[in-house]
């Protein structure tokens, strides 16, 4: 939290090495977040670029009062909810062919196993309803607790703990022991 304080007060004063640490520093949590919402490796890639260059844009303007991964998380939020709503407007199928983002330090015989886990999650956590893929995101990727899901998406603890459970429970049923943790 000092450190990211530091990094934004480095970043208003104009010091472009602080936008890159930042960018450093929260782009694989970011981008993993933005792919499992969206569903689309390339898209998830635009959106948090562009919520880094309306971050960059906006270095004289921002308050920050809060937490900074906190923020630029919102924003890719925002960002994805933005989408998902044009997309619909336009009637554009933006959730086919989703791929996960997995670490290059496995071998290869392991990273071949886990690409094709990975496409089976990323296939069933489609399936769900945004809401339902949302919360199972904030809790498995973001770790954060359902009062704070709950916050996030302005219902109540119960509505969360629901969506929660039954996309658990379609996630289980649609890879029906394909995946295993």
């Amino acid at each position: 939290m000092i450190e990211d304080k530091l990094l934004i007060l480095r970043f208003k004063q104009g010091r472009h090495e602080a936008l890159r640490q930042i960018y450093d520093k929260y782009k694989v949590e970011l981008l993993r977040l933005a792919v499992v919402l969206i569903g689309d490796a390339n898209t998830a890639e635009d959106m948090v670029h562009d919520v880094f260059v309306k971050f960059a844009r906006s270095a004289d303007r921002i308050r920050l009062t809060g937490n900074l991964k906190n923020y630029l998380v919102t924003s890719v939020i925002n960002r994805v909810r933005n989408h998902l709503r044009d997309s619909n407007r336009h009637r554009e199928t933006v959730l086919d062919g989703a791929e996960l983002l997995a670490s290059s330090r496995r071998g290869p015989r392991q990273w071949a196993v886990l690409d094709e886990q990975l496409a089976l999650l990323s296939k069933a956590l489609q399936e769900l309803p945004y809401e339902q893929r949302e919360v199972i995101c904030f809790r498995m990727e973001m770790g954060m607790t359902f009062r704070q899901i709950a916050m996030r998406q302005n219902a109540s603890v119960n509505t969360v703990k629901g969506r929660y459970r039954y996309g658990i429970t379609k996630l289980r049923s649609l890879l029906n022991g394909e995946v295993e943790k």
